[in-house]
């Protein structure tokens, strides 16, 4: 194994972005974030040019706020967890490429705007609402298997791979992606939740809702988290057939 690797990262701004190599020292366990640091610390390109830090984002580190999310050798994921060694072996060279996510408005280098997540999070409702009925004590129990269901949507990130890994996520079409309809499967779950289950459903009816989804599957591939993103796809087919049924049948649902 090399003592140096290459970084080559897509930087710039919007309408102007251009390929930039950095050499590194190749340490144990060095990650993405931290060959990030090293350039940082001191900006000079292979030429032995004095440039511009690079721009990303982190948090936490540790694979939980989402916020390190880019395309790592032409594969969304966290830089956070992308340990360079096992990389390389996996490439049989001493290259990586580091991109910003092309779904999202480009802000600079590997930076983008994921506000359009957020955005569709709000739509969906996805969040349980609170009336004061917190204070007369415990809500409903909930099963160990729902527990267990609820859990794993609860990890998502809103970091975004599964949108950049989704095809029919693009300029040319208002599909709200894979994550928005899972968290409002975890946010109906919930038995206070519950209660603005069809104000849910009813948005996914609605265009960019659950019907643009193309069945790529690539957001399952892609998710960090593991998350049974196209079972949450299904699940809420379902639902949403059967609120569309009520809706027909002026059927009122049930508290």
């Amino acid at each position: 194994m090399a003592k140096t690797f290459i970084l080559k990262i897509y930087r710039g701004e919007p309408d102007h972005q251009y390929w930039e190599e950095f050499e590194i020292e190749l340490f144990p366990y060095i990650n993405v974030i931290s060959a990030l640091m090293e350039i940082q610390k001191n900006p000079v390109n292979r030429d032995g040019e004095k440039v511009a830090p690079v721009n990303w984002e982190q948090g936490c580190l540790e694979e939980v706020c989402g916020s390190c999310s880019m395309l790592i050798n032409g594969r969304p994921r966290q830089a956070c967890t992308a340990i360079v060694e096992p990389i390389l072996k996996k490439t049989g060279g001493n290259t990586i490429t580091l991109a910003p996510f092309t779904k999202f408005p480009l802000v600079r280098d590997l930076v983008v705007n994921r506000a359009s997540m957020f955005k569709n999070l709000g739509r969906v409702h996805g969040w349980v609402s609170t009336d004061g009925s917190f204070i007369k004590g415990f809500g409903p129990k909930i099963s160990p298997a729902k527990q267990e269901a609820m859990y794993v949507l609860s990890t998502c990130m809103t970091c975004g791979c599964c949108s950049e890994g989704c095809p029919q996520v693009n300029q040319r079409s208002q599909f709200m992606g894979p994550s928005p309809i899972s968290q409002a499967r975890l946010f109906n779950l919930n038995p206070t939740g519950e209660m603005e289950k069809a104000q849910r459903l009813h948005v996914l009816m609605e265009q960019g809702g659950i019907s643009d989804c193309g069945n790529a599957q690539n957001c399952v591939q892609v998710c960090p988290k593991e998350i049974p993103l196209t079972e949450s796809i299904a699940v809420m087919v379902r639902e949403v057939s059967k609120q569309a049924l009520k809706d027909i049948f002026n059927i009122p649902d049930q508290d």
